[in-house]
């Protein structure tokens, strides 16, 4: 009979190499083993922390061979929260895993030719650490003190933070003085026992070019005890917010927004340049996290779309309109489409803050929108697509397969669903090269950019 594993039962194990999610994967008795913490190379005591019928999950007890890669956490909350999971993995390793994963993905879904596509190596930060320009943190009470941080890994326990390694300071500066005046004026935060009190998360967005600050309070109601207060003080305390809005999101829900969002004080959007390009951003309107590293994104794949001059050129899963408008000038007409309003009307505000004409953006879905473009009679030259973690909805590709533009383009933020979306891509295009990208360093994250050649 089988010895039999439990949670708590710890074993030596050598480390083949690491997964997807940055966990390092070993064999017990022929049994996959997912280990939080542990390299290549080395041999680790692991300690079960979940038992499954085909795999185990582990934590690392200790290293008893440490890897050559392996340094020490500069998080001091390493192993305590999610967001720093390869922080222990030397910096230019995490570059070569992040190409790794491309490849595992690839060899995963099998795509046509993936043994021979060109995998660069990943393009890295200058500096891996304070790069994220938004804290999106819940608030609870802790000990009496108000206070906001990340929740532990598969736990609805919150650990407080007042700085963080990947976080910009400013960011946190701001967090850290929001929760004490949410203390000092007792304004009520949410207790999720209860599903009483009103403050369930701080979000504070910092632009890196002009340094403003907006602050949104996610709220259990439209109610805000002491509101007036709480800005006269957010103003006589924080002169680089310029922007303070509440989000109203009642109810026991997974979802950090709601619905409506109104502006509280100051202006409704705050301003960040990328490539030259001013775009203003609303509360809810997604930006990337990372803005050095958004531009060496964008240069790289406005390197690999080569726009013909003229070229009509559509922007799928637009956001604000960043990739459209910084790539307009090189077009001839570009149509963009996304699906929250607020960013349309951000990415058509953007279009005239910048003096861009030749740029539109509608609402509504990738895969309802580009085939009624393509009914009524339009004719791109060139596609980019920048979807979310999911991939690209089967509808899209499938218009996409019939349009055959003679650019394309893919930016990822997820290998498995870009290698998953490459198996039906490869009937008509032929993948030129993958160049990965750290958009977020001392993660297991990873970008893309993918250069397709029409067969």
């Amino acid at each position: 009979m089988e010895n039999t594993v439990q949670v708590g039962t710890r074993f030596p194990l050598t480390i083949k190499r690491l997964d997807i999610n940055g966990r390092g994967i070993g064999y017990y008795k022929r049994k996959i083993t997912f280990v939080e913490g542990a390299l290549p190379g080395e041999v680790v005591v692991a300690q079960v922390s979940a038992v499954h019928d085909r795999y185990l999950e582990a934590v690392t007890h200790r290293v008893k061979k440490a890897s050559p890669n392996r340094v020490k956490p500069a998080e001091p909350l390493y192993g305590q929260i999610g967001g720093v999971e390869l922080n222990h993995l030397a910096y230019p390793a995490q570059l070569q895993f992040k190409r790794d994963v491309v490849a595992q993905s690839l060899a995963k879904f099998k795509p046509a030719g993936w043994q021979h596509y060109e995998l660069r190596p990943t393009i890295g930060a200058a500096d891996p650490t304070h790069y994220r320009n938004k804290a999106q943190f819940p608030v609870r009470v802790i000990d009496g003190h108000v206070r906001a941080g990340l929740y532990a890994p598969h736990s609805h326990h919150l650990v407080p933070l007042t700085t963080f390694l990947t976080q910009r300071p400013k960011t946190m500066q701001v967090v850290t003085a929001l929760c004490q005046l949410l203390e000092e004026l007792a304004v009520p935060i949410y207790d999720e026992q209860k599903h009483a009190g009103i403050i369930k998360t701080l979000v504070v967005r910092e632009s890196a070019a002009t340094g403003e600050v907006q602050v949104t309070f996610v709220t259990n109601s439209p109610k805000l005890p002491h509101k007036a207060q709480l800005l006269a003080g957010i103003s006589a305390q924080l002169p680089d917010v310029v922007s303070v809005s509440q989000n109203i999101n009642p109810g026991e829900t997974s979802l950090i927004w709601g619905p409506e969002t109104q502006l509280l004080a100051g202006q409704p959007y705050i301003t960040e340049q990328l490539l030259g390009r001013n775009f203003e951003v609303s509360p809810q309107a997604f930006l990337q996290l990372n803005p050095a590293q958004t531009e060496v994104l964008y240069t790289e794949a406005l390197k690999a779309l080569d726009l013909r001059p003229g070229a009509k050129l559509v922007d799928a899963y637009a956001g604000i309109g960043t990739i459209g408008i910084s790539l307009a000038k090189a077009a001839g007409e570009v149509r963009g489409m996304e699906i929250i309003s607020a960013a349309v009307d951000d990415a058509n505000r953007n279009a005239k803050l910048n003096g861009v004409t030749n740029v539109h953006y509608e609402l509504g879905t990738a895969e309802d929108l580009f085939p009624q473009w393509l009914a009524q009679g339009f004719k791109p030259d060139a596609v980019i697509v920048d979807p979310p973690r999911s991939g690209l909805e089967r509808p899209f590709i499938d218009a996409l397969l019939k349009a055959r533009p003679q650019q394309f383009v893919y930016i990822s933020c997820n290998p498995s669903t870009l290698a998953r979306d490459l198996v039906p891509l490869t009937r008509a295009y032929q993948v030129d090269y993958i160049q990965s990208v750290d958009m977020f360093p001392q993660t297991a994250r990873c970008e893309a950019v993918v250069k397709f050649t029409r067969k």
